[in-house]
């Protein structure tokens, strides 16, 4: 995935939730509904994580230096782990805390019908940023399913984005849900029951995006594909005969390190060998575009080495 394409789903992210949030907050004073309140504060949330996704691209684009050598690449996986953590402590303990309380506490709605229509506002902008973020993940997605790509992806921008939009609409349904019934019923609290599964939901996305960006910080290698690509690609039959064994790595979204030890025909001359290897690298990069970073070691292939 490209910086661009995914700042192009941040940004409208970003320019829906802001305004989304302040038409929450106008629809929560003037209503007292807690499901609105609740979302207004994931709205605030969710705001503040296109913040951070944009930040953590910036961050990411620093160039190298001694203390770094490998770059900054990273910094997209911290800054979508804070995503995570901010959508579970702002988003999903305020609701749930706010759920509880309306339930044991009801209250009744003042102009329900000025939060339907704010509900439904944002449903539709939601929708826009959702249906961006699909747009821009398609191509990278391929044939696999979303819950595949989500799971995954080693870009990590689209994935909480998509999540987050996702949890964003169904939150909102719920929001509509216990203000629609409130009205319907009388019982006002529907709306707490509305808000403590905003909370509930928040809670899920949150776990499974801190689980992903997780595993990415602490280090994922090359996907199926990829590894297959490139054990394809480093054995040219003729001057490297056999791979002894690979090891991958992303660095950051758009760089995987690649370092093998590679087998060699006996009887290669020192330039031969540098063309051999030269090669490899070439085919691996024509592969796999990502493997920008590659160290290969050629070694005579033992037998008793297994």
């Amino acid at each position: 995935m490209s910086a661009g394409g995914g700042k192009k789903a941040i940004l409208a992210a970003l320019t829906a939730n802001a305004g989304i949030a302040v038409a929450k907050f106008i629809g929560a004073a003037i209503t007292g509904s807690a499901s609105m309140l609740a979302e207004a504060v994931h709205s605030v949330a969710d705001t503040s994580n296109q913040g951070l996704l944009l930040l953590g691209q910036q961050r990411a684009a620093q160039e190298a230096d001694q203390l770094h050598p490998f770059g900054y690449g990273r910094n997209r996986y911290f800054y979508s782990f804070i995503v995570a953590l901010v959508l579970f402590t702002i988003g999903s303990i305020y609701a749930i805390y706010e759920g509880i309380h309306k339930i044991q506490h009801p209250e009744d709605l003042t102009s329900p019908i000025v939060a339907v229509v704010i509900l439904v506002i944002a449903i539709a902008l939601e929708t826009y940023s959702f249906m961006t973020a699909v747009k821009e993940s398609r191509p990278i997605k391929g044939d696999a399913s979303w819950w595949r790509f989500i799971r995954t992806s080693r870009s990590p921008e689209l994935p909480v984005v998509l999540l987050e939009d996702t949890g964003a609409l169904v939150g909102l349904l719920f929001a509509l849900a216990g203000v629609g019934l409130t009205m319907i019923t009388g019982e006002p609290i529907w709306d707490g029951i509305g808000t403590l599964a905003i909370g509930l939901l928040l809670g899920v996305i949150a776990v499974i995006l801190i689980i992903e960006m997780q595993s990415l910080l602490i280090g994922e290698g090359a996907t199926p594909a990829e590894d297959l690509a490139i054990r394809q690609n480093l054995v040219d039959g003729t001057r490297i005969d056999r791979l002894i064994h690979l090891k991958t790595q992303y660095l950051g979204p758009d760089e995987l390190l690649v370092a093998a030890k590679i087998g060699t025909v006996p009887g290669l001359d020192v330039e031969a060998l540098a063309a051999a290897i030269d090669d490899a690298e070439a085919r691996v990069r024509a592969a796999v575009p990502a493997a920008r970073v590659i160290y290969l070691e050629p070694d005579l292939y033992r037998a008793e080495r297994g």
